[in-house]
């Protein structure tokens, strides 16, 4: 089994907000990630396909498509979005780190045809990042 990750970058925004709480206990448990006219992240997502490698071509995918899967799908979806509003994978969400990277393990798993999505990580920031892993809890 060979592992080929991918990384690319986007950037959005997003709030934190549970409408299900008052407007107190939303600043008391998200604090400035609660501004209501949201804040930015420059995000950096690695995909890793498993698989074993095409004996003609010696890859496990073409570098080509996965790259246009995450143009497609992840960039032309998220970069420089407000995730909370203009993405509908968000809807109803609170768009923490581990919630996006579990939206992006759905939209990618159906498009990986050749071997098989086995991890996504997405960064926040530079010390902060989530992941999801093929069999992880509710990610494949």
């Amino acid at each position: 089994m060979v592992y080929l990750t991918r990384k690319i970058e986007f950037s959005a925004s997003h709030l934190y907000h549970n409408p299900a709480l008052s407007a107190e206990e939303n600043r008391r448990i998200f604090g400035k990630c609660n501004n209501p006219h949201g804040h930015g992240h420059n995000y950096t997502l690695e995909v890793t396909v498993a698989g074993e490698p095409d004996p003609v071509t010696g890859m496990v995918l073409d570098l080509k498509e996965l790259k246009a899967i995450l143009e497609r799908e992840i960039t032309g979806r998220m970069d420089h979005r407000f995730l909370n509003y203009e993405v509908p994978e968000l809807r109803g969400q609170i768009p923490t780190c581990e919630n996006i990277a579990q939206v992006i393990w759905k939209i990618l798993e159906p498009k990986i045809t050749q071997g098989h999505l086995y991890k996504v990580r997405l960064y926040e920031s530079a010390d902060i990042f989530a992941e999801c892993y093929r069999n992880g809890a509710n990610c494949a």
